[in-house]
């Protein structure tokens, strides 16, 4: 072949593979300009009517509205939200099915000897959406009106205190065993199936302190049928501003209930950034914002990126809890 007619053809496969490069890179951000293009399915690991559902709802309804398709809420309670976490981390990467994330995701790799998946590898954050305070709650009844008193009876009777939880290795339940492993303490730990049955206990007086949620717990505390001596996030709860927060009294302590949006590994990052905008698009709504304060939680806005490292150190943390107090699922 004449080096002219050689030039040329090199040229142009040059110019073939570069256009066949390109083409991946095109076809995704056309993708992602035309997504969704049919119904996205939202997997909740937990019944109808928890903070799980609830949110699920909200953000599905208000995604459902801004993008042009449904959004469906599709709930698979069960095994601690792995059931619903395994079916995602099998589904298609195309953005279609999404994951309600929560903080028990970051709790299982400990609680769980055996996973189908790895959490941190399988789901790729999208956006986080809010933080809820767990509350300390005894029953009007109980000697102590104040976090330090409740602290100085427990070290004064030791064992003799017994605390709820919703369940054994549930936020609840590690939220306390926090507690006692900060303050050195010891109570005896009472799992029930679920925060509703514990304050039902609560409020007969069969237990003495709860752990619990601010959405299933907060009318009962303005109604004054329990009292609230702290909350465990870093601040003062804006449902809650008179009530303390743990850390007043126990130095560095933290505990509080995330929730966010996660989608299979490998789902197009166009499309993780896309829905990651339109997230927080309704966190700075002020009725989306309303929504959230009435359950108790805080707008939580961040990038994909500052949300997987949220995740990470969360699961690190919850990870020395559930060893320290040798939990089991």
């Amino acid at each position: 072949m004449p080096i002219r007619e050689r030039k040329v053809a090199r040229r142009t496969f040059l110019q073939l593979t570069a256009g066949a490069a390109f083409l991946p890179a095109a076809s995704r951000f056309a993708w992602a300009q035309t997504y969704p293009s049919r119904p996205v399915r939202i997997m909740v690991g937990a019944p109808p009517g928890g903070a799980f559902d609830i949110l699920a709802r909200l953000t599905a309804q208000w995604l459902s509205e801004r993008l042009g398709q449904a959004f469906v809420v599709e709930n698979r309670p069960g095994a601690g939200h792995t059931i619903a976490t395994e079916a995602v981390v099998r589904a298609p990467a195309d953005g279609y099915t999404l994951l309600m994330v929560g903080t028990d995701h970051t709790t299982n790799a400990t609680l769980y000897d055996k996973l189908n998946f790895n959490f941190i590898r399988d789901i790729a954050p999208v956006a986080s959406i809010t933080r809820q305070a767990n509350v300390i709650l005894v029953n009007p009844s109980f000697p102590a009106k104040a976090l330090a008193e409740f602290v100085s009876y427990a070290k004064a009777n030791p064992s003799k205190v017994n605390m709820a939880s919703p369940g054994i290795g549930s936020v609840g339940h590690l939220t306390g065993e926090l507690f006692k492993m900060m303050t050195g303490i010891e109570m005896v730990h009472v799992p029930y199936r679920g925060g509703a049955p514990a304050i039902t206990d609560l409020l007969a007086g069969q237990v003495q302190v709860f752990f619990g949620g601010l959405p299933v717990s907060i009318e009962y505390i303005k109604a004054g049928r329990l009292r609230a001596l702290a909350v465990t996030t870093s601040t003062r709860s804006e449902a809650l501003p008179d009530i303390p927060t743990l850390g007043e009294f126990v130095t560095g302590y933290e505990a509080s209930t995330v929730f966010g949006v996660g989608a299979p590994r490998n789902t197009p990052a166009e499309i993780i950034v896309k829905l990651n905008k339109e997230i927080n698009a309704a966190l700075a709504d002020p009725g989306f914002k309303a929504r959230l304060v009435d359950m108790g939680g805080t707008v939580l806005s961040c990038s994909p990126a500052d949300y997987g490292r949220f995740i990470a150190d969360e699961t690190e943390k919850w990870g020395k809890v559930i060893r320290f107090a040798n939990i089991k699922a």
